[in-house]
């Protein structure tokens, strides 16, 4: 059963990144341009404010972090929220902005874009190697979204919410290289947009659905659904597992956009839920450069 932990209220929850080390809960709320650390123990919620859009945080080592911001790839102190520009790779691109982003195995992190003007596939997914160089991997992208790789590292998938799909690709940990796009998972128009994801130890996705409502479960082998979660927001966004046994699914929900209806019937939109599962998941790597 799915249960409200932060009645955070947040415009747009996104990004859920989980601290091993800590036992701590990062996640950003996009367009208030903050990051958020709740301490899952205290059920205190901590504020870093920036001053851009915030679309994705991941961690590194001596309590730093590296975020994607409405242009690109900063450092950010933990303590002081001070940023560092490391890339900014669509500065030609000033209606777009980074949104969903994530490291993978080899710890560099991947980020892509979206057009703030509603403009098709003008975004595009990035990825930031351990040297700092940034690396366009994906174009025509309409919402860069959902990101995760198998157990195994052979595979990257991957979900550009506008086509309602999830696509999986030949991954390359040495390398960064990504081959033979496949479309492997389809939403039902039913059952809203596919936005934030993430894996399991038994190679299962479990995908966030915007206006629908759910979080749910797929086997990307089969392109088959397993199950499905109810969460009480109408905009479920993103999920990543955490706890001490990496079997607590923390899930992200927004409240922008919604009608005043809406947000009657889902008034613990915006909220950061958890929900307790039977298989633990894929954890959240760290940025190595």
């Amino acid at each position: 059963m799915v249960e409200l932990v932060l009645d955070a209220k947040a415009t747009l929850g996104e990004g859920p990144c989980w601290d091993s080390e800590k036992q701590l809960m990062y996640w950003v709320d996009i367009l208030e341009k903050k990051v958020n650390v709740f301490n899952p123990a205290t059920n205190e919620n901590r504020e870093i404010q920036l001053d851009q859009y915030v679309g994705a945080i991941t961690l590194r080592k001596n309590n730093e972090a590296v975020v994607v911001l409405e242009n690109g790839f900063y450092e950010l102190d933990l303590e002081t929220g001070k940023v560092t520009l490391i890339d900014e790779p669509e500065s030609h691109l000033p209606k777009n902005r980074f949104n969903d982003g994530k490291c993978d195995p080899a710890g560099c992190f991947w980020a892509g874009t979206m057009s703030m003007v509603n403009e098709k596939e003008q975004g595009a997914l990035y990825c930031l190697d351990t040297n700092r160089n940034v690396h366009k991997k994906v174009d025509k992208v309409g919402i860069s979204n959902g990101i995760a790789w198998s157990p195994d590292h052979k595979f990257m998938y991957y979900i550009d919410t506008l086509t309602r799909k999830v696509c999986r690709f030949h991954y390359h940990a040495e390398t960064g290289e990504i081959q033979n796009r496949t479309d492997i998972i389809s939403i039902p128009n039913s059952e809203g947009l596919p936005d934030g994801m993430t894996i399991d130890e038994e190679g299962m996705l479990w995908i966030a659905h915007w206006g629908g409502s759910q979080v749910s479960r797929w086997n990307p082998h089969t392109g088959e659904q397993i199950d499905s979660f109810n969460v009480p927001a109408l905009n479920v966004t993103s999920c990543a597992f955490g706890g001490i046994e990496l079997n607590e699914l923390y899930i992200t929900t927004a409240r922008n956009g919604m009608t005043e209806e809406q947000l009657t019937d889902y008034p613990l939109s915006g909220g950061l839920f958890k929900l307790k599962t039977n298989v633990k998941g894929s954890p959240s790597y760290t940025f190595r450069g």
